[in-house]
């Protein structure tokens, strides 16, 4: 009880902060521990394998493009624990993105009425209450039956949301997940963490390829009104958009990208790394600068590179 109440007493640590505790002990006096949250927080309590339990990896991507554009998205199960943890697992593959709107994993019945709004979300629903939201005036709405992995309700633009050849390479890493995963000692039916490590990557590459020549378009404006790329500039930051855009040469990409680009998501995104790029070091910006790396100034971003490098990356997770 003093340690609990100890723990409750102290502040929440920011990720890669550290908190100390101070409980007394019987038999063993007063102890003073040492509490760490990881710098990269984007697995904490994440089960992806319940999601991939419940879903095919084809209804998953419909399911991942359709959040990546902000869209409304209804989860239903029959019990309370697979809603919450197949709504934190989706929620995780957005990473380095936030979502931005209405998030709630278990949606009580009697705030049914909450489906109605106009704004996105991500709703999680248990069965029992899908007769009362079929009485409802739905618009616009993905309804996804996580125990049947089946849609009850879509749009029927799912399969043509994300790029062809990035979600195929996706695919194909994600059907490799175990494999993969077992190329750095996991022991697949016992410990989950390197799984949830090869699926965090393989949506990271994703994002990489997507996204992550971002810092070149990023510059910091100088008082005599010059530009500078320099991160160490302490000079505001600014993204310029159109370059950012027309860098991309597939047409499919720069398409998704432009529709992608007027998200809060992507917004939100921008906005932190004007204003912090240097407090930045996740998983994601070392990914991105080793992506800038790999290619000459004056070389082509190619989506092949995605399709014959990504596998092999798989094998050197977490390695950074």
């Amino acid at each position: 009880q003093p340690f609990m109440r100890a723990i409750m007493e102290a502040q929440f640590p920011a990720p890669g902060r550290t908190i100390n505790i101070k409980t007394f002990l019987p038999g063993s006096g007063t102890e003073v521990m040492e509490l760490c949250r990881p710098s990269d927080s984007r697995l904490e309590h994440v089960d992806f394998e319940c999601l991939f339990s419940c879903l095919s990896l084809r209804l998953l991507l419909r399911v991942f493009g359709s959040l990546l554009l902000e869209r409304r998205v209804i989860f239903t199960a029959d019990k309370l624990s697979t809603l919450s943890q197949c709504c934190h697992a989706v929620v995780a593959l957005l990473y380095p993105f936030v979502w931005q709107h209405t998030y709630i994993p278990v949606l009580p019945s009697a705030m049914l009425d909450i489906v109605c709004t106009p704004t996105p979300f991500i709703v999680g629903l248990l069965s029992s209450s899908l007769t009362h939201l079929n009485e409802l005036p739905l618009e616009e709405v993905l309804v996804v039956d996580l125990g049947n992995n089946r849609f009850l309700r879509k749009m029927d633009d799912e399969d043509s949301i994300l790029p062809s050849k990035l979600q195929s390479a996706l695919e194909n890493v994600l059907e490799r997940r175990r494999e993969l995963a077992n190329d750095r000692g996991a022991d697949s039916m016992s410990d989950t963490s390197h799984l949830s490590t090869v699926v965090s990557e393989a949506f990271v590459r994703f994002f990489v390829e997507l996204v992550g020549h971002y810092p070149l378009f990023i510059t910091a404006e100088r008082e005599d009104g010059y530009s500078s790329s320099s991160s160490s500039s302490p000079a505001p930051c600014s993204f310029h958009r159109e370059g950012f855009r027309k860098a991309i040469p597939s047409k499919t990409v720069r398409r998704f990208l432009e529709a992608f680009m007027e998200t809060q998501m992507f917004g939100w995104f921008i906005q932190e790394r004007e204003l912090h790029r240097q407090a930045l070091r996740g998983l994601f910006e070392v990914r991105v600068q080793e992506y800038l790396d790999s290619i000459n100034d004056n070389e082509h971003r190619r989506v092949n590179r995605f399709l014959k490098g990504l596998g092999n990356r798989m094998k050197f997770l977490s390695k950074k």
